[in-house]
Order: structure tokens, then sequence, then C-alpha cells
């Protein structure tokens, strides 16, 4: 009976301790993935900003620009580029709508950004755009990869339509979670007109006939929580600058818009508690179920074993029998 046990048990701690780093190295790839049908929205304000007043085109102190950033999941075309990718795709619909302190829209950027699921590299297909331009991805965009690690990514800026290093700068803490902080300096571009302009009649073309183009810097950053790699917290140093040709009256150039943009409150705290939920189905797969099974693979081996070694034992010399 003994040895019947100790060879049950033997079995159990052999498939558990196999169970470990099959669940960690080819589970955790395969499931964890970012859902098709995701939605969100953000809010970003940049308080006491400069904003050009197109009426006058002289730029001018405001208390507040804001920033309001939605995202959708688009299950149509994800399935549909699935087809030919040959695997797990989502696509997300973006648009970035900035309005002034009148409510009134100063631009609104639509993005379709597509990547893998599992991997968040992007995912080169028909519909890749920015402001309905066709672009080419490199690096990532607005999510880090599960497991993020310390070091430097190529990240994708939707004005310059171009890549570059985002730098990892440090590990800090940030409401409680460990956070990996990064860190990209745009420097001044020339980049495309809105294809909406805020003034009726004015368009991309229009303004460009001028001689007048349009110059962008900022200095970008993020606050990581490496596991999920779900930025907790984004801020911008943003300028724009109108530059040259005779809208601008015989002037060099005039500010279009400056400010520090950061997340509103109550979206930071909102962030920041669905990541740490998502963190821990994260850590179930990458940390907690592996080491509790190879914990529990090595105690069924050592119970094993002990009851082997009981069984082997020598039985104690026999008692003589009285008449």
């Amino acid at each position: 009976m003994r040895r019947t046990s100790g060879l049950v048990l033997l079995a159990l701690a052999v498939f558990f301790a196999a169970l470990a780093p099959l669940l960690r190295w080819y589970a955790f790839p395969r499931l964890a993935k970012v859902p098709p049908n995701q939605y969100q929205d953000m809010v970003l304000e940049a308080k006491n900003a400069t904003l050009l007043d197109y009426g006058t085109m002289k730029a001018r102190k405001v208390p507040q620009v804001t920033i309001v950033q939605t995202l959708k999941g688009n299950v149509e075309a994800s399935e549909r580029i699935e087809r030919t990718a040959g695997r797990d795709v989502v696509v997300w619909d973006t648009l970035s709508y900035v309005q002034g302190p009148d409510g009134r829209m100063v631009s609104r950027i639509p993005e379709r950004y597509i990547f893998d699921a599992h991997t968040q590299e992007p995912v080169h297909a028909t519909g890749e755009t920015v402001d309905g331009d066709s672009v080419r991805r490199e690096g990532i965009e607005f999510k880090w990869p599960f497991l993020t690690e310390k070091r430097n990514y190529a990240y994708f800026d939707a004005q310059t339509r171009t890549s570059a290093p985002i730098h990892y700068k440090g590990t800090r803490t940030f409401r409680g979670l460990e956070v990996y902080y990064f860190e990209q300096t745009v420097p001044w571009t020339r980049v495309n007109f809105p294809k909406v302009m805020p003034v009726d009649g004015i368009t991309p073309e229009s303004v460009a006939s001028t001689g007048t183009t349009r110059w962008y810097t900022t200095v970008r950053r993020f606050w990581v929580e490496p596991v999920t790699g779900a930025p907790v917290y984004g801020e911008e140093i943003h300028k724009e600058e109108l530059r040259g040709g005779t809208l601008l009256g015989g002037r060099d150039k005039v500010t279009a818009f400056a400010g520090h943009v950061k997340m509103r409150e109550d979206y930071i705290e909102h962030t920041v508690d669905l990541v740490k939920s998502n963190r821990t189905l994260v850590l179930l797969l990458t940390a907690y179920l592996p080491w509790s099974f190879l914990a529990l693979g090595v105690l069924l081996l050592a119970l094993a074993l002990w009851l082997e070694a009981r069984g082997r034992r020598p039985a104690g010399p026999e008692l003589p029998v009285s008449a």
C-alpha cells in the first residue's frame, strides 16, 4: 500500500513540477492578450496654457485646454485582418479631441492602430492610419508589452508619423504601485496640419498656400506598470508653432499651443484601480500559480521519498515465543 501511495505521489510531483514552467512559458504567452472589444476614454488637461486665437492670429493665455482621448476596439476589422495575418490582432480606432476653454474644437485627430494582441507589436495592414494618412508604425503606441523590461523602446509619434526611442529612466512608486518611468523628447519637427481645422472655410491646403508651416515639439512622460504594460499616468510638455508665410503678417512665428498636459485626477484613480485588478490576473499566470505548483511538486516528491524510505526500513528482530 505504501509503495502504491509513493508512486502516486511521485507521479503528481512530476506533473506539478512540469506544469509550472509550462504555465509560465507556454500558456501565458498564448492566454495573456488585449481584448479586441476594449473601450476606454481619458481626459487630460493643460492649465494656464497658451492658445492661438485664429480670429486675430495672436496667441493668448487661457485657463485650460482639455484633451479627450477615446479608444474603441473594432472587432469586425480585427477579425478580418486575422484571417490573413494568422495571429490574434487588435484594431483600435482612437480619437484625440482638443477643445479650448469655451468648448470649441481646437483639433481632432483620428487614428487606426493595429497590433498583435499578445506582444503589442504593430501589425501592418490596410487601414493603418493617422488623421486619414496611411502610416507604417514601428514600435509601440499607447501600451507597453506585458512584463515590460527596464530598457528603451521604440515609440510611435502620431504628429511626426515617425518612431524614436522612449527611454527607461528608472523605477518609481506611483499610488502604491511599482512603475517604470519612461521619457521621450521629440525635437522641433515640421508636421502636417490637421485635416479638420478649427475655423470654418480654412483647410490645410489653403493654409499651406500662404507659405505658413506647422512645427511641433514635446517631452513625453509615462509611468508604466510593468506586469500589465499599462501606463497608469502620463503627461506631455507640448508646444506647437506656426512659422513664416503671409498668414502671420510678417511675423516669423506664433505659438499655436503650449501647455503642460496632465491626466485628470478622476481618470488617474480609475486607471490605477483597473491596472491593479488586471495585474493580479497576469501575476496568477506568471508567478503565483507557477511557483505554487513548483512548491507543491517539491513537497509531493519529498513525501513520496519519505514513504519509500519507510517501506524499505528493515523489520526489527523477532521476539522469542514462550512455550
